[in-house]
């Protein structure tokens, strides 16, 4: 598990030390490589390439990937960013009710996804313009993917969560006036690079276990 991981972590790795070190080349190059990467690690990790289970987890990373390659550009591709990530938690959430949950309801803790959307709205309603509805169906989109997330393995609640982090920051860094956080780009990668990888960490491993406990019984 770990070697098919580590083309994503080294790009990674080398995609976040580029953000910091202000390379914007190295970042073009590597940003649009992560996804790939993770899916890699996704389909060679994985004990059956076959199934809803890889089918929802590769379009969650693949609708990752073109929402990367989106907010690449200016303008518009922020909105097309935006409709491809919501797929890809859409992809997620499907995933995590249908295949991937531990137990019955979410963790309790898990209602704090709630008072989260409503303020976020709240702060950044003002400033949305016409994007407030898209906004807000992308925040539901969140909320109930930590919600769902939560009722998982703590590698995938822990990388829900952190998406919820990643994308909180990146609305109020692009919709929020005065809004200043000190290496705000290094923190949203961070945080969105961790939170792919170990849903898909957890997604494996899952797999995996689910293979192995009926060959000792």
């Amino acid at each position: 598990m770990v070697l098919a991981f580590l083309p994503y972590i080294v790009v990674g790795v080398t995609h976040l030390i580029a953000v910091l070190a202000g390379a914007d080349a190295v970042v073009a190059v590597t940003k649009p490589l992560l996804m790939p990467a993770l899916l890699l690690a996704l389909l060679l990790a994985l004990p059956s390439r076959r199934g809803e289970t890889v089918v929802l987890a590769s379009l969650g990373i693949l609708f990752g990937w073109l929402g990367d390659l989106s907010l690449m550009d200016v303008g518009p591709g922020f909105v097309v960013g935006l409709a491809f990530f919501l797929l890809g938690h859409v992809a997620y959430i499907v995933l995590f009710v249908r295949r991937l949950r531990v137990r019955r309801l979410p963790r309790w803790w898990s209602a704090v996804y709630v008072p989260w959307f409503a303020g976020l709205l709240a702060v950044l309603a003002p400033h949305a313009g016409g994007l407030l509805i898209p906004l807000a169906l992308y925040g539901l989109a969140l909320a109930v993917l930590g919600i769902t997330g939560s009722a998982c393995s703590p590698w995938i609640a822990s990388g829900a969560a952190l998406f919820v982090v990643s994308d909180s920051m990146l609305g109020l860094d692009r919709f929020l006036p005065g809004f200043a956080m000190p290496q705000v780009d290094f923190a949203i990668m961070l945080t969105y690079i961790a939170a792919q990888g170990l849903i898909c960490w957890g997604v494996v491993r899952q797999s995996r276990a689910a293979v192995a406990v009926p060959s000792l019984v």
